[in-house]
């Protein structure tokens, strides 16, 4: 029984040591086995990373193969060209060369020519001496005084014809200075013809429907509001189909207004954010729309050099009238009438030309500073550097100064001449003008007035103050005071509405 216990036990043990040599090698087996493997895939990756390499050299030697026959074909192109660019310039050398060398020769030729002058000249004087005697001799007279009988006796005569000429001349003069008179200007407003179109003070803009109407208003007016205060124009929606009407006497704010609402109805987005967006953009073209006014008014009169701040005063007057009449379009047509009678007279065409073109450029800014365009157009000159015949023509062309070139006397006529011309003018539109202009000053001349505007045909100023200096019960004494003011210093038909607005603005952004 013991024994058959230890042989049992002795089996098992044999059978585990037996398992684990047999696992072992197994184990060892599979080691080997995956070591073989490792080395496998690292000479495969070894074999691959070498092929990539290569691929990756013979790219490189590729790509630097076409960089260098770009290179090289790009160097042989400048190289001809420097080749070209030389011969030329050895060409135009050769050229000098040649003109030098002919100019050389001409100056001998010429030193030649004089020096044989100089001898026949002396040769000449030398005979004319030697006559001169011998004709003393036969006549018994010196030459001095053979002159003076001689000079004598063709003075009087003279004297005689002389006073007849004059005489001949002035009547002759009389007669015929106011014909070329009337000659030349009437030859210079036929050749001077200019089209002029009457300003208006409203624009109508287009709607695609009548349902754009309600959106351009808002909610509780609040569109409409905006583009007015933003502006300084009125806004008239009624009756009329598919149309807007802008009114306002200021043809720079009612020109943005019109161009800002025809692009909101183009776009479709109306709200105040917008608007105001779209007004600001507005203004820059239409700045940008002044100075090409301005270069096109000289390069149509052919007035060229000027400073490029009168260029923009030029091109304000295209938004500027006098009495109906086109203020850019007059001034143009002043410079070609003064041209015209300029060369006509054979005096400077040129003068005539800028000092035309220049002489009402006061009229840009004169409702915006004291004085007359008189007297703003003379300093302005000054102040860009004009010359003083210009200055001159400008302070002169309504007769405030005594002229100092007949430039400037030109500019006077060529100024009343387009004036003057049936059609070419309005008092109505003009006085009209100037009142709303004082309207205006009036309020802004106002202690916290931000901004003025006089809206619905003069009937109504609204006036923008600063909220920081103006509260609300300021506001309303200072309505009732431009009130007061306008009663006593403007001359008016009917009532005027003074409305003062006071707003606060709150800004923040969300980051």
């Amino acid at each position: 029984m013991l024994e058959t216990v230890l042989l049992i036990l002795a089996a098992f043990l044999i059978g585990i040591g037996g398992g684990y040599f047999v696992r072992k090698l197994i184990a060892e087996a599979k080691i080997s086995s995956a070591e073989v493997a490792a080395k496998k895939i690292i000479a495969e990756a070894e074999h691959e990373a070498l092929a990539m390499k290569r691929e990756k050299q013979l790219e490189a030697k590729e790509e630097v193969h076409r960089l260098r026959g770009e290179i090289e074909k790009e160097s042989k192109e400048r190289r001809a060209e420097l080749q070209r660019v030389e011969k030329r310039l050895m060409q135009k050398e050769e050229s000098l060369d040649r003109k030098l060398n002919n100019i050389e020769r001409k100056e001998e030729d010429l030193k030649q020519k004089e020096e044989d002058n100089r001898m026949a000249q002396e040769k000449l004087a030398q005979l004319h001496q030697e006559q001169l005697a011998e004709l003393e001799k036969i006549s018994g007279m010196t030459s001095d005084d053979a002159k003076e009988i001689l000079l004598q006796r063709v003075r009087n005569e003279i004297e005689h014809e002389m006073v007849i000429m004059v005489k001949d001349i002035e009547t002759k003069a009389k007669e015929e200075a106011d014909k070329k008179a009337r000659d030349i200007v009437t030859m210079a407003i036929q050749r001077c013809a200019a089209d002029h179109v009457s300003e208006s003070t409203v624009s109508v803009v287009s709607l695609p429907n009548d349902e754009m109407k309600g959106r351009i208003i808002g909610r509780e007016g609040r569109n409409i509001r905006a583009l007015e205060t933003l502006t300084g124009i009125d806004l008239i929606i009624d009756d009329t189909p598919e149309a807007v009407i802008i009114s306002g006497f200021d043809p720079i704010r009612r020109e943005v207004a019109r161009l800002a609402l025809e692009k909101l109805v183009s776009d479709g987005r109306i709200h105040p954010a917008r608007i105001e967006e779209i007004v600001e953009k507005t203004r820059k073209e239409v700045d940008a729309q002044i100075k090409e006014e301005g270069e096109r008014a000289t390069f149509e009169a052919r007035v060229h050099g000027l400073h490029p701040e009168l260029v923009l005063l030029l091109g304000k007057l295209k938004f500027r009238t006098s009495y109906g009449q086109n203020v850019l379009q007059h001034s143009i047509e002043v410079a070609h009438l003064a041209g015209i009678m300029a060369a006509e007279l054979g005096l400077d065409i040129n003068f005539a030309k800028r000092a035309g073109l220049l002489h009402d450029i006061g009229k840009a800014i004169d409702h915006e500073t004291e004085g007359s365009h008189v007297v703003i157009g003379a300093e302005m000159a000054k102040k860009y550097k004009e010359n003083n015949g210009i200055i001159n023509a400008i302070a002169a062309h309504h007769g405030d100064i005594d002229f100092q070139t007949m430039e400037a006397v030109l500019i006077q006529a060529a100024d009343a001449i387009s004036a003057v011309r049936p059609g070419a003018r309005r008092e109505t539109l003009e006085a009209y003008i100037k009142r709303l202009e004082k309207l205006e000053n009036i309020a802004d001349s106002f202690d916290g007035v931000e901004k003025a505007y006089a809206i619905h045909a003069g009937r109504e100023i609204r006036i923008m103050v600063k909220p920081d200096k103006i509260d609300d019960y300021s506001s309303i004494k200072i309505a009732r005071d431009i009130v007061k003011k306008i009663e006593s210093d403007l001359e008016y038909p009917g009532q005027i509405k003074v409305t003062v607005i006071r707003e606060t603005r709150a800004v923040d952004y969300a980051k």
